[in-house]
């Protein structure tokens, strides 16, 4: 039996309580909240808000708060990731220098990519930190680049038929998928692959644009992505054109430091 701890934050302690909520119930109304938790509606609805924000938890179209990627996503070990976020934040640093727009470090897990590292540009209108942060794969630049490091088969593998999205829009990781958005998804892939960087999906990230690389160690094993994140109005494509081969080249210089890394 565990005791309570003699300070208790009861605001942590509410939030946590509505992270097992939304894992064993699968939803929850802002109501719903308030009376498990015996708070007022406002203060549930604070807190739920909060939970969003962090991507436990995503609200759909009936005002239903239900579980976020963040639940989803297995975590990631503390000693690799810690390890690769020091080799690449010079990387990094130089990047944001350089173009004065956000750079994010994310590795993959199955069908999401978490974000690990972001070294914030200083403009007003930024994409902002977003460590922690989970996204699908298909959605994210930096995902879609290490999408592209797998074989047809390992995609048939991570997206069946049965369970599949488009690779141009942004629907649940459950629907349906037909042969035809199958040859899109894999066209788009190659298409990956000859320019060597990715976008992307707008819909994502509404008014964000990104640019995203796989990065190699010696061995050729793709161990995370880098990307870079701004406004879409800042990046129209010629800028695309060249964030791509800054990003390129960036991904050739870091290889040298990314020799022995591995990501288990």
């Amino acid at each position: 039996m565990k005791n309570r701890p003699p300070y208790p934050l009861s605001s942590v302690d509410n939030a946590l309580l509505l992270v097992h909520l939304l894992r064993d119930q699968g939803g929850v109304s802002v109501s719903e909240a308030a009376e498990t938790l015996g708070v007022a509606r406002s203060t549930a609805h604070r807190l739920l808000a909060m939970l969003v924000y962090r991507d436990f938890a995503v609200q759909d179209g009936s005002h239903t708060y239900r579980p976020g990627p963040s639940l989803f996503v297995s975590a990631v070990q503390t000693r690799p990731t810690r390890k690769l976020v020091k080799i690449l934040l010079p990387h990094m640093q130089a990047l944001r220098e350089r173009h004065n727009e956000t750079v994010q470090l994310s590795v993959r897990s199955g069908r999401w990519i978490r974000f690990i590292a972001s070294v914030e540009c200083a403009q007003f209108l930024r994409v902002g930190d977003r460590r922690g942060t989970a996204l699908p794969a298909l959605g994210a630049s930096g995902g879609r680049a290490l999408l592209a490091e797998l074989s047809s088969q390992q995609l048939a593998k991570l997206y069946p038929i049965s369970g599949a999205r488009t690779p141009s829009t942004v629907v649940d990781d459950d629907a349906a998928h037909t042969d035809g958005e199958w040859n899109a998804l894999v066209q788009a892939m190659d298409l990956i692959r000859r320019r060597g960087f990715a976008l992307n999906v707008p819909d994502t990230e509404p008014g964000v644009r990104a640019v995203g690389v796989a990065l190699h160690n010696e061995r050729g094993e793709a161990v995370g992505a880098l990307s870079i994140a701004a406004p879409v109005t800042r990046m129209p494509g010629a800028a695309v054109e060249r964030l791509g081969a800054d990003l390129i080249a960036t991904a050739r210089r870091a290889a040298p430091d990314l020799a022995g890394y591995r990501e288990r």
